[in-house]
């Protein structure tokens, strides 16, 4: 059995008792996902922590100013049964992040490319292929 914490509310005392369990005491913490930023010499590589969520979770968006957004919205409904099947617990959950990373000026964003994978968003921001101009000699005339 583990330790109660009491606070000055009376309440959630009373229910944590009567069902001998911490659930008025539950505290949520939302916390960013870890990101992991990788360049080599053809692109820049975003892993995204996301375990649980899906393609569907995501939205990814480039703007103007060589930002690159990537935001969640993700609803899960979570249940806790006692050993009799009624609810003690019914809950609602709703999680949500937004990401904006400043892309540096050398990408390609037109060829920006995302996949998810063993709950890991990676996005894969290639670098602008660098136009190799000829070595041209040009003759001045003299007037």
């Amino acid at each position: 059995m583990k330790p109660v914490v009491r606070r000055s509310n009376w309440w959630p005392g009373v229910l944590n008792d009567f069902f001998d369990n911490d659930w008025a005491e539950r505290q949520f913490v939302a916390t960013a996902p870890a990101v992991n930023i990788i360049e080599n010499d053809k692109q820049y590589i975003v892993e995204i922590a996301a375990p649980g969520l899906t393609k569907n979770d995501f939205r990814i968006d480039v703007h103007d100013e060589n930002h690159l957004i990537v935001s969640v919205d993700k609803k899960a409904e979570m249940k806790d049964e006692n050993k009799a099947g009624k609810y003690l617990r019914h809950e609602f959950t709703h999680s949500s992040f937004r990401q904006v990373m400043v892309l540096p000026d050398d990408v390609d964003t037109d060829k920006i490319q995302a996949k998810v994978e063993d709950g890991v968003l990676t996005i894969e921001v290639p670098k602008r292929v660098k136009e190799e101009k000829p070595y041209l000699v040009k003759s001045v005339a003299i007037q």
